[in-house]
């Protein structure tokens, strides 16, 4: 999807019972590297099918925006932190993650 800040990826998922977002997030996170990790997510019932059973993209709702950031991580370390630092000055931003 297109956003703000660029392009980000979305996924669109249907739990099954007893099953957490944050789990899948998790699991992704251990097998994909971080840039294939989708950044949005929208939890369904069901996915919108056409009427010979495809997937119905057109009826996707529309991520919101205000989703696609990431929680912030502090920088821990000396190192993170003078990196942050570094990347703030270059991005003229106020903060700066791990």
């Amino acid at each position: 999807a297109d956003g703000a800040s660029g392009k980000h990826l979305v996924a669109y998922l249907v739990a099954e019972q007893g099953e957490t977002l944050e789990a899948v997030k998790a699991h992704l996170a251990a097998v994909l590297p971080d840039y294939m990790v989708p950044s949005q997510w929208v939890l369904l019932e069901r996915m919108p099918l056409s009427p010979n059973g495809k997937l119905d993209r057109k009826a996707l709702p529309k991520p919101e925006l205000g989703q696609s950031r990431r929680e912030f991580v502090a920088p821990q370390s000396e190192l993170e932190q003078r990196l942050a630092g570094i990347w703030q000055e270059v991005l003229k931003v106020e903060q700066v993650g791990l």
